[in-house]
């Protein structure tokens, strides 16, 4: 099936809007760039497919946090594998989620050499939060909305394990630390996507900023 690609040039007032994470802000997301609000209050369809395209600024993450990504690729390696900044290309896609009602991002890295990383992830709008991020295995984590001058920022509160029926949170000693994802306007075209995940006691363990553009219609 042929998945329908929306043109970013396309005024929001002429499109359906999803409004779920403009409420998680309450009146802040008022003060948010127009582009910003654009993308976020954007409706993915059952047959749409957001696209944005971009490249790797920079990576770089301590000891700890490399052992930690090798660690979760037997989860689906969740955490990009970059060893140090890479200006290789990247992709990000945002699909609806059939199951949750939600949606799922996507991200590719084409490395220097062998087939690209790709992380998928689902945003739901369910959990202790009311939005949490799904990253496979039945591991999810809860997420706030925050506006910090003109970013929109996704913070983590907190990790789940689901399976066997079972719902049980993670303690604070197995979790990997305070993940950020930021969303920072480059412009009305552009963004920057950054990730920070800092843990209380080992410090940054990951840090990574990429650049990405809205597509233009073809």
């Amino acid at each position: 099936m042929k998945l329908a690609v929306i043109p970013q040039t396309v005024p929001a007032a002429a499109e359906p809007f999803d409004i779920r994470l403009a409420r998680k802000t309450g009146r802040q997301w008022a003060s948010l760039p127009a582009s910003v609000r654009r993308r976020f209050l954007k409706y993915v369809g059952a047959r749409d497919c957001v696209v944005y395209r971009g490249h790797v600024v920079e990576t770089r993450r301590n000891a700890i946090g490399a052992v930690l990504t090798q660690i979760l690729r037997l989860i689906g390696a969740p955490l990009p594998l970059q060893a140090k900044t890479d200006d290789g290309p990247a992709v990000v896609t945002i699909t609806r989620d059939a199951a949750s009602g939600g949606q799922i991002w996507t991200r590719q890295y084409a490395g220097p050499r062998g087939l690209p990383q790709i992380i998928h992830s689902v945003k739901a709008f369910a959990g202790p939060t009311g939005l949490e991020e799904r990253i496979g295995a039945g591991f999810a984590m809860a997420l706030t909305l925050e506006v910090a001058g003109d970013a929109l920022m996704f913070k983590s509160a907190g990790y789940r394990w689901r399976g066997f029926g079972l719902d049980l949170a993670l303690p604070h000693w197995l979790a990997p630390g305070d993940l950020t994802v930021g969303h920072h306007p480059a412009g009305d075209t552009a963004f920057h996507f950054t990730l920070d995940l800092i843990h209380p006691w080992f410090g940054e363990l990951l840090h990574q900023r990429l650049y990405f553009e809205d597509m233009k219609e073809a």
